[in-house]
């Protein structure tokens, strides 16, 4: 085994606007959506925590202050339970502090995923880092994180996780061409040879998507600073990444767990009553129950008409940015 530096760093970006969580996300960031009881960035920071890292660093906008609040002490609310002999909730107040060395970057412009990371850069430094993103949540044995940073233990080089999507699915994602392509091996790791942002189904190298983790090498700061502006004027990770993977080694590994997109309509509900159902247990599973066979779901659709239903809905919601049309003013 090489010995490669320790990961001690995560970035976390924070400073989008939510547009497809509008108008929910307009006074409230996306990441502070509860998920199952709590903010969604707070499972990044506790997956994060539990990977080990020492220090994690949030990419936000000006008025993102609520996420500092969030994480930041608050000892009267503490003192407030702890009269209350509510010492669990206490705990779990206090704890918000403790999960690894908080530090905040502002974001100024909205200028793309890459280049919100590189604010991070003199925070970072010189060192190999972690990046997760908020809006997708894995659930696994062990944190999709630690996967990462086994992964890098063993080869070294810039890591993505991946998964395999379908042919519908991958103008959501970045999605990778490998010098050979994977079997579904969990835990496999492959060298990427191309990264391609969102692209159609027509032009899609494989099928293999990029699902919000990575682990970078310092030359990614540099390999930024060349990318030039996609789409919209933005600096895309997946555009930085496809140059770097010409310069040094870049990783696809096959990540094991769960994952959600909390980041659009339909993952964000589906995320909070999957994740609610394993927190909340049975009272949650005997409402569900009696809701179904109230509405009469009689019939559950298979997972290619889940997936189908999924895109056509979610382009609803985002069209319509999740404005009710009955609540839309009517044209006289």
């Amino acid at each position: 085994m090489t010995d490669f530096k320790r990961i001690r760093k995560a970035v976390i970006p924070a400073a989008g606007f939510g547009t497809r969580m509008l108008p929910a996300t307009k006074a409230l960031p996306k990441e502070m959506l509860p998920v199952a009881a709590k903010p969604m960035i707070q499972y990044a920071v506790e997956e994060a925590a539990a990977a080990g890292i020492e220090t994690i660093i949030f990419v936000v906008r000006s008025n993102k202050s609520v996420i500092q609040a969030h994480f930041g002490p608050d000892p009267e609310l503490v003192s407030l339970l702890e009269q209350r002999h509510q010492f669990g909730a206490a705990s779990a107040i206090r704890r918000l502090g403790e999960f690894a060395e908080l530090r905040f970057v502002e974001q100024e412009k909205p200028l793309g995923l890459a280049h919100a990371i590189s604010c991070a850069r003199s925070l970072v430094g010189d060192e190999p880092f972690a990046v997760l993103l908020p809006d997708v949540i894995i659930k696994a044995a062990e944190p999709a994180t630690l996967q990462l940073m086994h992964a890098y233990e063993q080869h070294g080089g810039s890591i993505v996780a991946i998964r395999e999507i379908g042919s519908q699915e991958v103008e959501r994602y970045g999605v990778i061409r490998a010098s050979d392509m994977p079997s579904s091996s969990f835990g496999s790791s492959i060298r990427i040879t191309q990264l391609v942002e969102k692209p159609l189904p027509s032009d899609a190298p494989s099928r293999w998507g990029i699902f919000g983790r990575y682990l970078l090498e310092p030359l990614i700061w540099d390999v930024i600073a060349e990318t030039r502006c996609g789409a919209g004027g933005e600096v895309q990770l997946t555009d930085a990444l496809n140059l770097l993977c010409h310069q040094r080694t870049v990783y696809g590994f096959i990540f094991e767990g769960q994952h959600y997109d909390t980041g659009d309509p339909i993952g964000y509900l589906k995320a909070n009553i999957e994740l609610s159902v394993h927190k909340f247990q049975q009272p949650l599973r005997m409402y569900l129950s009696r809701l179904a066979s109230e509405i009469g779901c009689h019939h559950f659709p298979s997972a290619e008409d889940e997936r189908q239903s999924y895109s056509c809905e979610n382009q609803r919601m985002i069209s319509t940015n999740g404005i009710d049309d009955s609540l839309q003013p009517k044209q006289v």
